[in-house]
């Protein structure tokens, strides 16, 4: 009698999609876009670090917006009530888990390298002409690309996208104001400064600069000071779950009109992105922070010009390749399988 083929067993990643209500030959194709997802992840977090940079930016830029408001809005309450009633599976089958576990990856292994190994907070006072020319570029076609995808540009679609850009050229060119530092205050500034990262075209960071909390923050996170970051954690998980959900709302009831907008936002932010600007920068616990900048014209083409532009190039020939091998459509796909 012939014996039966020996199977290798499952890995811990197909155990956990399994689990999640995935099928074996589902579970073992989400695997093998998971490397994928994990590279994409590593660009958006690469994007949270760069002040005036938005990760949801990234994420626009790379087709999984929507897809990653979705993944975020199923941790809900009928989520959180399977999970207290210990049915473990059943709360995992609501999350897309083949699509957020890579990602979350990619995210840290970005913050870790882009602080550990290469220092790009550093590269950006030294050499913030390089860092944003970069940035410029893949923004710059970003836009390009996402403006294309319109069916039609009528005078309202226009005057949405118009509006758009005043909405973001209005948020990046405000001016760092004195707060309290309030447990309220720092609350809302979580709140607030998480729900500018969902939002492309607006920094976080920016946003706790414009709040006048950036270096208060930057300062707990680096005393452990508990009782700030939970209080700030504590916002931003609120932030999260509120605006993802408010954003999910508008693209399924107002979905051309929501998405000109934040491209028109995303419009607005080359402002600050630009990468010829007169920066001026405060020291927070002995690293130079961007606190405020204007864009100016170079006064002569020199090397840094150059190299600036070279990097501007090459991240927008970025995104059109990247475009490319994406699947039509990608803004706004769903899940696979």
């Amino acid at each position: 009698m012939a014996k039966p083929p020996v199977t290798k067993p499952a890995s811990f990643a197909e155990r956990l999609l399994a689990l999640s209500g995935r099928e074996p030959v589902g579970a073992r194709a989400a695997l093998a876009e998971a490397p994928w997802h994990a590279v994409k992840g590593f660009c958006v977090g690469s994007a949270d670090i760069i002040p005036g940079v938005s990760g949801g930016t990234m994420a626009l830029i790379l087709g999984i917006y929507e897809r990653l408001l979705m993944a975020i809005r199923s941790f809900d309450r009928a989520w959180l009530a399977s999970l207290l009633r210990l049915r473990v599976g059943e709360a995992l089958a609501r999350n897309d888990l083949p699509f957020l576990l890579p990602l979350v990856l990619g995210i840290g292994l970005a913050l870790l390298f882009f602080t550990r190994v290469v220092p790009l907070p550093a590269l950006i006072v030294t050499r913030p002409e390089l860092v944003y020319g970069l940035f410029f570029g893949l923004i710059l076609a970003s836009i390009a690309v996402l403006m294309g995808e319109v069916e039609r540009y009528g005078p309202r679609q226009v005057l949405t996208a118009l509006a758009g850009v005043a909405l973001g050229f209005m948020i990046v060119t405000l001016v760092p104001v004195t707060t309290p530092d309030a447990p309220w205050f720092i609350f809302l500034c979580g709140f607030v400064a998480i729900s500018a990262m969902l939002l492309p075209g607006i920094s976080g960071s920016f946003i706790l600069l414009i709040l006048g909390k950036y270096a208060y923050i930057i300062n707990a996170l680096g005393s452990f000071d508990f009782v700030v970051i939970s209080t700030f954690v504590a916002g931003m998980l609120t932030g999260l779950v509120a605006f993802s959900r408010a954003i999910v709302w508008l693209l399924r009831r107002y979905h051309q009109s929501t998405l000109l907008v934040i491209k028109g936002i995303l419009i607005g932010s080359l402002w600050i992105v630009w990468p010829f600007q007169e920066r001026v920068y405060e020291t927070v616990r002995g690293k130079e922070r961007l606190v405020g900048s204007s864009p100016v014209w170079p006064d002569a083409f020199d090397g840094t010009v150059a190299a600036s532009l070279a990097l501007l190039l090459a991240g927008f020939v970025l995104v059109l390749v990247i475009h490319r091998l994406a699947r039509p459509g990608a803004i706004g796909a769903g899940p696979a399988g």
